[in-house]
């Protein structure tokens, strides 16, 4: 008998839970508010100029992108310096997101009152990043985790 039997767990309520842990950054509001910027960001594109559609536009919009995607990617991997690695990139496709809205406003393409309230949305962000990032490397997070405790993938495996 399998051990996942042993236990009282089918596969099929394994397979949930595991889909429940790798879904985990969906609850955290760092993940809420970056797809918001993502929201924001193309809704402020929409008006942008013809001309710069597939040049400011297109990059800003790759930027904005990858903030909740290396969120998401960050944090389904169970290695802390693997979490840590794609909450870097987030937080520099975040600072790469606020360095094209400064552009933006020297263009005049979006308004003073505009960048002054996605640079407070982009500080804020920034922030939330660093602290999950230092959180995620603490040693005492790391023991605790539902993501750090997952079962080994091979835990279960046959033996030999």
């Amino acid at each position: 008998m399998p051990d996942n039997f042993a236990n009282n767990q089918s596969p099929i309520a394994n397979r949930q839970k595991q889909r429940t842990m790798n879904n985990s950054y969906k609850k955290l509001d760092v993940y809420a508010k970056s797809r918001q910027l993502v929201v924001t960001v193309y809704s402020l594109l929409k008006h942008f100029p013809a001309e710069e559609k597939y040049a400011l536009g297109d990059q800003m919009r790759r930027a904005v992108i990858s903030v909740p995607s290396n969120i998401a990617e960050g944090l389904s991997r169970t290695a802390p310096k693997e979490q840590a690695h794609f909450l870097d990139i987030a937080y520099g496709s975040l600072m790469e997101t606020d360095c094209q809205l400064d552009i933006s406003l020297d263009l005049g393409y979006i308004s003073k009152e505009m960048r002054e309230m996605l640079d407070i949305e982009i500080n804020t962000i920034g922030k939330m990043i660093r602290s999950l990032k230092s959180h995620r490397q603490s040693p005492i997070a790391n023991s605790q985790s539902p993501i750090a405790n997952r079962p080994s993938p091979i835990a279960n495996s046959p033996k030999k």
